[in-house]
């Protein structure tokens, strides 16, 4: 535990800019306190004080805005930068070195039990505002847009932009999680470009026919 919390303060000065000492972000960083506050309740949530555990994780909600089960599992070096209307549910798997902007929701579909909140592998960028919904995977380096809803799986290396988010490989680059989380390829955008250059082929043709 202490040396995931060791991993989560490293990972706040590598990550964020404005980060300018560990002393800094331990007692001033409210998505650094919800985190160390969930390491306390996921210890006690598995050795079944699960009461306990709540009543940390609901103390840190009111103290920080951040909300994460302690049933969650979560790998070292997060970074929830801002904080302040994150939700992570009880199912939810989050990897090593992963960055949450602040309003991310990882959350289920329904009242289903079992596994119902989505899985991000290693190093995943999420960006402000969106919301990933559902038992599903997000593959290692892959980047979430901001203001992005994903509801189905999202391949390594790759980035999901829009509502409902579709996704653009990225060729099986490793994506840098500390890009920033706007300007990202639209492949809505993309299409049409497409689709405008395929109807000027088409009147080509149809002048050289007249």
């Amino acid at each position: 535990m202490f040396k995931k919390m060791k991993s989560d303060l490293d990972a706040f000065l590598e990550r964020d800019p404005a980060a300018r000492s560990r002393l800094e972000v331990f007692f001033l960083y409210s998505g650094y306190k919800a985190i160390r506050s969930y390491r306390r309740a996921h210890w006690l949530h598995n050795h079944n004080m699960k009461f306990l555990a709540r009543w940390i994780s609901q103390r840190a909600r009111r103290r920080t805005g951040v909300e994460i089960h302690p049933g969650a599992t979560i790998g070292e070096g997060l970074v929830i930068d801002h904080g302040m209307g994150v939700v992570i549910g009880e199912t939810a798997v989050i990897g090593d070195n992963c960055t949450i902007y602040q309003n991310v929701t990882l959350g289920g579909t329904g009242k289903d039990h079992g596994k119902r909140h989505p899985t991000l592998g290693n190093n995943v960028l999420v960006g402000t505002g969106a919301k990933v919904l559902g038992p599903f995977s997000v593959g290692d380096n892959a980047r979430i847009a901001a203001g992005a809803v994903v509801l189905s799986e999202v391949p390594a290396d790759s980035t999901a932009v829009g509502v409902p988010a579709r996704v653009v490989r990225k060729g099986g680059v490793k994506v840098d999680t500390l890009l920033d989380q706007i300007h990202v390829s639209d492949p809505v955008a993309q299409q049409l470009c497409k689709l405008e250059y395929e109807i000027e082929k088409l009147k080509e043709k149809l002048e050289e026919v007249k």
